[in-house]
């Protein structure tokens, strides 16, 4: 099979132009076909928080980047792309004919991967002639940025592409994350909606703003959950004894009603109204994009200690940024 030089992306929403930074950043050449009238300035426009991203990023010298070509087909996208990512919306039957054409215009070898937050990689595999060369690589925004991806495979996926996707986001400073069994939204936005759910909660009982809680996860356990994740984070919390005693300790929590997470919030109106309202005091002063630029300089600065310490996240950028150095020194 042929090494992963060039990628089509079908769709290029936020999700999509995240991608495309991604890819260009490591030298990698993309194909972008979106047919909606303002694709090309909403890329343009991921672009400019992503060069601006990079050069505060990483300290050795990068990689030329990879072209850039809006197509005015999906066939001219796929026709030649080792890669093809869809990110269009999250409906089934819309996943399903794009892969329909993909199948009847690109390589055999190319590999095909969804950027589906949930559905499972069996339903999008389903209608497929080569459903083993499906699988769903998940990312977070800013994609450019964040390292996870989530690897899904079907039913049907072949393991041998499951590694060669694995090795391939690898190589690009990513940190892939393969999921051992096949389920709806798979792990992250498991966990983002049961949060989500008990803030809803929170909201609507008067318990607290949605600044409150935006205040409860960035000073006190987000910045815990950067760098140590959940289990690392209660390990600790155990003390000398580790999360035995943890457990032993706050297990019996467990059966207290401290959340309502096997019951959600009617999500009327009302609710809408309510957490809106309350958005847009606390950050509606801020334009989306003035926001997404303090995102992403938090982010860097997250990642830049984290990788002084060659922990977590800031591993992995410290990982990438070896290769970028080897890559640079190569005379070939």
């Amino acid at each position: 099979m042929s090494a992963i030089e060039r990628v089509a992306i079908i769709g290029g929403g936020v999700i999509g132009a995240g991608w495309v930074a991604r890819f260009i950043e490591n030298g990698i050449d993309v194909a972008i076909y979106d047919p909606a009238a303002d694709a090309v300035a909403k890329v343009e426009a991921v672009l400019v928080n992503s060069r601006y991203a990079y050069k505060k990023l990483v300290k050795v010298q990068r990689r030329q980047e990879g072209s850039v070509t809006f197509c005015d087909s999906l066939v001219d996208a796929v026709s030649n792309a080792h890669l093809i990512v869809e990110s269009v919306p999250e409906r089934l039957e819309i996943k399903q004919s794009v892969y329909a054409e993909v199948e009847r215009h690109a390589g055999r070898d190319a590999i095909i991967v969804s950027s589906t937050s949930g559905i499972m990689p069996s339903d999008l595999q389903s209608k497929m002639d080569t459903p083993e060369r499906l699988l769903v690589a998940h990312p977070f925004n800013p994609v450019y940025l964040l390292p996870l991806v989530e690897l899904v495979g079907g039913r049907k996926t072949s393991p041998t592409v499951i590694d060669r996707a694995k090795a391939f986001y690898s190589s690009i400073g990513m940190q892939p994350l393969l999921v051992k069994k096949e389920i709806e939204a798979f792990i992250a936005d498991r966990l983002l909606e049961a949060i989500w759910r008990e803030s809803l909660w929170l909201v609507k009982d008067g318990v607290a703003t949605t600044e409150d809680i935006d205040d409860a996860v960035r000073f006190g356990f987000g910045l815990r959950y950067a760098q140590m994740g959940v289990f690392d984070t209660y390990r600790v919390a155990g003390g000398e004894a580790g999360m035995r005693h943890f457990m032993e300790q706050f297990g019996p929590c467990l059966k207290w009603p401290w959340s309502k997470l096997t019951d959600v919030p009617e999500f009327n109106e009302a609710l809408v109204d309510l957490i809106a309202t309350q958005s847009d005091q606390q950050s509606g002063h801020l334009s989306i994009r003035e926001m997404e630029r303090i995102r992403d300089d938090n982010l860097i600065g997250i990642l830049r200690a984290l990788k002084g310490n060659n922990w977590g996240a800031g591993k992995t950028l410290a990982n990438h940024e070896v290769r970028l150095l080897e890559a640079a020194n190569d005379p070939n």
